[in-house]
């Protein structure tokens, strides 16, 4: 892979979703999963992965650990530069299981307008 994978876990869904706003406004970079566990200190710990070129990516990181940690809590924030082939495969998984999300989403929403509608 000649992008860089970047990863910012955080302690809650607030502190995520403010990192990742900051990391995707300071750079072009690419969602390409979000992870959430029940663990991590004792509370939700949601992951961002994003890829895109090696600079981007840590400018991202770096703005999204800044602004997570004045929202909450950065469990951690790291940057794979240019990823072995076999990293990609995690990437792919992590790509198909934000796609099949959204699209649960999509069918979601359009089942309640159907709904609706009658």
């Amino acid at each position: 892979m000649d992008k860089a994978l970047g990863l910012i876990e955080t302690v809650g869904f607030a502190t995520a979703v403010t990192a990742l706003d900051a990391a995707s406004k300071a750079a072009d970079v690419n969602l390409i999963g979000v992870e959430k566990v029940i663990g991590v200190d004792k509370a939700v710990s949601v992951t961002i992965q994003f890829a895109g070129e090696v600079a981007a990516v840590q400018a991202a990181v770096d703005a999204g650990v800044e602004a997570g940690n004045r929202v909450g809590k950065i469990v951690s924030g790291h940057v794979i530069p240019r990823p072995h082939d076999e990293v990609d495969k995690l990437i792919e998984q992590f790509s198909k299981n934000l796609n099949e999300k959204k699209q649960k989403e999509e069918q979601k929403a359009n089942g309640t307008k159907e709904k609706n509608k009658k």
